[in-house]
């Protein structure tokens, strides 16, 4: 991952400080006309992670609940095949949950390093759109769409 400079993003210990003093309005949405990942917007990427993350959690914790609950032994071989195939389908959402929480992990810890919003391959800002659509992203729609035809290049040798 490349780094860059940011001068005009705060230091992690001012970050830390002004964290508990950024009020944000409900309504509040990151807008073009501000300065790029000031407080507001981070705090506002900053709560949307955490719901979102908070959110999965959740899921993750009925999914568990359900597979305990259907962990029964069924007689009939079709229903026991139907059964296996849905607790296949569940594990494997979860797997999905679990590295989606790892990434929004990630995410976090650039906030909080002062690499959020910056692209990883160009270092330039990945739009505001981009970001409130996927707050995971590291790269810019660009780098992302070349990244990908790369890896489509590769796959197919």
């Amino acid at each position: 991952m490349a780094n860059f400079d940011h001068s005009e993003t705060p230091g992690t210990a001012e970050r830390a400080a002004m964290k508990a003093e950024v009020f944000l309005p409900d309504d509040y949405r990151p807008a073009e006309d501000e300065p790029f990942m000031n407080d507001r917007q981070l705090e506002y990427f900053r709560r949307k992670l955490l719901a979102w993350k908070s959110e999965l959690l959740e899921q993750s914790a009925e999914t568990l609940e359900g597979l305990a609950e259907s962990a029964r032994n069924v007689p009939d071989i079709a229903d026991r095949a139907s059964e296996e195939t849905d607790r296949a389908l569940e594990l494997r959402t979860r797997d999905r949950q679990r590295k989606l929480v790892s990434k929004i992990d990630a995410a976090l810890r650039r906030i909080d390093n002062g690499e959020y919003g910056y692209c990883e391959k160009t270092g330039e800002p990945i739009s505001l759109k981009r970001l409130d659509a996927r707050p995971i992203a590291t790269m810019t729609l660009e780098a992302q769409e070349k990244h990908e035809r790369r890896e489509r290049v590769h796959r197919d040798d």
